[in-house]
């Protein structure tokens, strides 16, 4: 209620002006923190030398991301650079084929970087959900899938599929996980289909066109396999107009946001920080809850990079990819948290949706969720931390929905009739800060770990109330509204496009 409703200029310059300088303050305290621990002992491992010119150190916590820029950046380069190469002459020469262009080259580089006997591991997989798929019943292709799934993340299954792999190299586990895991979404995702529409004769061939699409393969996003096959089967795929300026502007946009995350991290210690907690109870309320709310903002931008990068070659490729993840800033409610469009829209179309109907009803709702993120579980690797994440996103899910059936009762109803409608959104705005905060702490728990949430939690909730507790509260209701008001202006903008295209 009230997303249409405008908020008083000046009431929305004031938010403006205090997040702003929220936002400033808290990053001054961050920053001072960062130059005081540069020299900790027990920042060492993670703060090495950077710019040495001008004597700033850089924040290495994430070795994902170092590796990808550093040591595997050429070959990352190269792999996606022969695969933009080879699509482009296939489109040019034999357009009819290029389907078949993607799979070879994807299959020699996952061969090439993982060996012979990993690939052939990939295959039965393929090959054992593929014979599922001519059964016709949905129900056996997701219990094998989930169990093909359970065999890579859980002993002793893992440790022999691991073996398959040849040699050894930084990456090997990320890029191990990343390939079976995702191979076997999609290769569920093909099974599904298949029962969905047997009248189509799907073959193994577009199984495996499917799945060694290499952009996707061993990090996502996964597109669920009838958007692909439609897309991909063009035989002559027809650009929109302005399609390549906007592949040229994400390019740049991804580009950007790598330098600027570097840049950061020479200033910035947020991951380094949260591992001295001796430390990190040293810093100011402000710049503890900033750096909380900045580690969130670098999973998404971490996210945003990958995605963006990948799908920028998929665009090339006549390709719609699922979207980056929505920017946390922007997130005030549980239903559109997620950090992977692709994975999101698979649990979504095979088993949210599927078990949760309309998501209005608190039963299904339920176990739709329960259902989801079990699921969800099983994809991270069981393990206590996970467990308990995913206990916190589920019931952060169905309280929102509980909430919303509670505003819907008679008296609460009424009360909220008798408000105007500016009042009513700086209402829901109000328990849209607490659930924004909410999303953080649930989240920070596998983002970071549960000591430094606790950390977090109880020097903003007991040891800073009421002053830090409020103002916290009010700063983030600042920003709720600020984003309220661009949703507001987003869905205006789509309702006048869609006039205009019926007056056409």
């Amino acid at each position: 209620m009230g997303i249409k409703t405008a908020l008083p200029t000046a009431e929305l310059g004031l938010y403006s002006l205090v997040l702003s300088g929220a936002l400033a303050y808290a990053g001054r305290g961050l920053l001072e923190a960062s130059q005081d621990g540069a020299h900790r002992k027990a920042f060492r491992d993670s703060v090495r030398p950077g710019w040495e010119y001008i004597g700033r150190k850089m924040d290495v916590a994430d070795f994902e991301w170092v590796m990808w820029f550093t040591s595997f950046r050429n070959v990352i380069i190269f792999a996606l650079s022969g695969h933009v190469l080879f699509a482009k002459l296939c489109t040019m020469v034999a357009p009819q084929l290029r389907s078949w262009m993607y799979a070879a080259y994807g299959a020699l580089a996952v061969m090439g970087t993982m060996g012979p006997w990993y690939l052939l591991l990939l295959l039965g997989h393929c090959v054992g959900l593929y014979v599922a798929s001519h059964l016709g019943q949905p129900w056996l292709c997701l219990g094998l899938g989930l169990t093909s799934l359970a065999s890579f993340k859980m002993d002793p299954l893992i440790s022999w599929q691991s073996g398959f792999v040849t040699g050894t190299f930084d990456l090997q586990e990320v890029l191990f996980h990343g390939g079976s895991s995702f191979t076997v979404l999609r290769c569920t995702s093909f099974a599904l289909e298949s029962c969905a529409h047997p009248d189509r004769h799907y073959s193994l061939a577009d199984l495996l066109k499917y799945n060694f699409y290499l952009p996707f393969f061993f990090f996502g996003p996964i597109m669920t396999f009838d958007r692909f096959h439609a897309q991909v089967s063009q035989v002559e795929p027809v650009r929109r107009e302005g399609e390549l300026w906007h592949i040229r502007a994400q390019a740049g946009l991804s580009v950007v946001a790598i330098m600027a995350v570097d840049i950061f991290f020479h200033f910035f210690y947020i991951l380094t920080i949260p591992s001295d907690l001796k430390f990190a109870n040293r810093l100011p309320d402000s710049a503890l809850a900033g750096l909380a709310y900045s580690n969130l903002v670098y999973d998404w931008v971490k996210a945003a990079v990958l995605f963006g990068v990948v799908n920028t070659v998929a665009c090339l490729d006549h390709l719609d990819p699922p979207q980056p993840p929505k920017c946390i800033t922007a997130l005030y409610v549980f239903a559109e948290t997620h950090f992977d469009r692709g994975i999101n829209d698979w649990l979504c179309k095979y088993v949210y949706d599927h078990i949760g109907g309309e998501h209005s009803a608190v039963i299904p709702e339920l176990a739709a969720t329960v259902a989801t993120f079990a699921i969800t579980t099983l994809w991270l690797g069981p393990c206590d931390i996970v467990y308990l994440w995913s206990f916190l996103n589920c019931f952060g899910l169905n309280f929102e929905l509980w909430v919303q059936k509670l505003a819907e009762w008679g008296p609460l109803a009424r009360i909220e009739a008798s408000l105007s409608v500016q009042m009513s959104r700086r209402v829901r705005a109000l328990f849209g800060a607490m659930n924004f905060w909410a999303i953080i702490m649930y989240n920070l728990v596998s983002l970071n770990s549960l000591e430094f949430t606790q950390l977090v939690a109880r020097r903003l909730l007991l040891t800073g109330f009421p002053q830090t507790t409020l103002v916290i509260l009010f700063v983030t209701y600042c920003g709720v509204q600020l984003v309220k008001e661009r949703e507001r202006t987003l869905a205006l903008e789509e309702e006048q496009k869609q006039d205009k295209e019926k007056l056409e």
